[in-house]
């Protein structure tokens, strides 16, 4: 480690550069998310809208995997600069999209790329630290995690507000290549990488049963009926490749996803911490600005700033998490956060349209730093017991696992405050529907100022009091991924963060 002590100036480009990475690719689905109204409006294309967040979303879930596995193979270095490179092509390519249809396919391209920036992020942190470093690091890194969930719908308001919905794109373009230049430059491995037969099949296998799923839920309920040949023929698909997928993972060779690492207990008890945290969070950074937009009225950009607290807090969780691992066991951080978490979730399940903002600030701060934790504890936990030839695999998995959650969330919660409005909607207005200057049954109509504005005043306290009811309603049902994340970290083991492990560190990569 007396490399690492001498060239502590290159180690802070190395960091640099990838928190750059990793704060690019967490943020570009929330930043794309606020500026969708401004790009259907002007590519059109409203019935394929689902397909521009889904193509980032699967390609991101199907690659992080994948390409972990392949930088425990051949190194972190090549496959995070391919990922940059091919995420900078994607970003170019979507700003010049004329068309729904080519920006989704764009957009794939790029969740390609954002699937190896992640993952290979955080291993690289415990290859190059030793472990009494690891936390507050890794710490570090959780909490860029956290800000670009919440920072990135409010900074893609604001751009697509003040200048062009194309530069939500292209602005990813300075900051990739000053990540690209740290890390090409100032980053160099030393670690000799032995060729290894890739699990091609395993790889696509996940990708198409990833693909089925996401798209039997996304279209399940809005295009087609549930029980359309199309959803069904996409279910049925998706269990079809995931069982070929689960045969071939434990024929490979080098599986994409190694089995025998969920007999580690503290391994597999983290990956199911992660996928229901990610599920119960990602309703929170969509459907707290909803309501403040909806229910108390305002643009876009002044939603996204009620998200500050919340961001604050899950960086203060993170920074706080990363410290104490080298303090108690991962299980005992985690066993805090859970109680906080759940108790965030259950008291943003009580909100009403009286209810004071500064309420809301409180409730926000409690969730947020509830979830920080697990943006730096579940890694290092995922990890734990590893060699440096599976942290790649195990870092990606433990990514994977969260977005997975996350894409469930957004559609099974989606589905439920969709219907929880519309029902609210009918019972409260019935044959007062039509007489509505805008179409009611769409909550983005109540978003707008200009035509909320239009609303009479007694329709629009029947429209907010439903608003709110079905947001408050969905997150009482968020709390059932919460609870069983807190019963999963239970079941966690109760090592911690060890100061001996460094000595028996694998060598550090060399820095130029």
């Amino acid at each position: 480690m007396h490399l690492l002590i001498a060239n502590q100036r290159n180690i802070g480009y190395v960091i640099a550069g990838l928190l750059l990475g990793i704060l690019m690719a967490a943020m570009d689905n929330t930043i794309v998310a606020a500026a969708m109204g401004t790009i259907v409006s002007e590519l059109g294309g409203v019935d394929k809208i689902v397909w521009v967040t889904s193509a980032y979303m699967v390609t991101t879930m199907a690659g992080t995997p994948v390409f972990g596995k392949l930088s425990d193979m051949y190194g972190r270095k090549r496959f995070f600069i391919f990922g940059m490179l091919v995420f900078l092509l994607g970003s170019v390519l979507c700003g010049t999209a004329q068309s729904i249809e080519q920006l989704s396919i764009y957009r794939a391209i790029q969740g390609i790329g954002g699937g190896a920036l992640m993952p290979i992020a955080f291993t690289v942190v415990f290859d190059i630290f030793p472990a009494e470093k690891r936390g507050k690091i890794t710490g570090l890194f959780g909490a860029v995690f956290g800000i670009s969930s919440i920072f990135g719908p409010l900074l893609g308001a604001y751009i697509t507000e003040y200048i062009t919905w194309h530069w939500i794109f292209y602005i990813n373009l300075p900051l990739g290549l000053v990540s690209l230049a740290f890390i090409y430059i100032f980053y160099h491995e030393s670690l000799a990488h032995s060729k290894q037969k890739i699990d091609w099949w395993g790889a696509s296998t996940l990708v198409a049963a990833v693909v089925s799923l996401m798209f039997a839920l996304e279209l399940g309920g809005q295009q087609y009926a549930w029980s359309s040949p199309v959803i069904i023929g996409l279910f049925a698909a998706f269990i079809l490749f995931l069982a070929v997928f689960l045969y071939v993972e434990t024929k490979a060779a080098e599986p994409i996803i190694s089995f025998k690492m969920f007999k580690n207990r503290l391994f597999a008890a983290s990956n199911a911490v992660a996928l229901f945290y990610g599920s119960t969070f990602i309703v929170a950074t969509i459907y707290i600005p909803i309501f403040v937009q909806g229910v108390f009225g305002g643009s876009a950009s002044q939603s996204g700033l009620i998200l500050m607290p919340m961001m604050i807090g899950s960086v203060v969780g993170s920074q706080t998490g990363g410290f104490l691992t080298i303090k108690t066991s991962y299980r005992n951080i985690m066993i805090f956060s859970g109680f906080c978490f759940v108790t965030g979730i259950f008291l943003l399940s009580t909100l009403s349209p009286e209810m004071a903002r500064s309420m809301l600030t409180f409730f926000m701060i409690i969730t947020g730093f509830g979830v920080g934790f697990s943006f730096s504890v579940l890694s290092m936990a995922a990890i734990h017991g590893f060699d440096m030839r599976q942290r790649g695999s195990a870092t990606s998995t433990n990514a994977f696992m969260r977005s997975l959650g996350m894409t469930l969330g957004i559609t099974i919660f989606g589905i439920i405050q969709r219907n929880k409005f519309a029902n609210g909607l009918e019972e409260a207005l019935g044959g007062a529907a039509g007489s509505a200057p805008i179409n009611i049954q769409d909550p983005r109509e109540m978003l707008s100022p200009e035509k909320r504005s239009l609303i009479p005043a007694e329709l629009l306290d029947k429209m907010t009091d439903t608003l709110s009811s079905s947001i408050a309603q969905t997150f009482l049902w968020a709390l059932v991924p919460a609870v069983l994340a807190l019963i999963f970290v239970f079941t966690m083991t109760g090592e911690r963060l060890q100061m001996s492990e460094k000595k028996a560190v694998q060598p550090a990569p060399k820095m130029r």
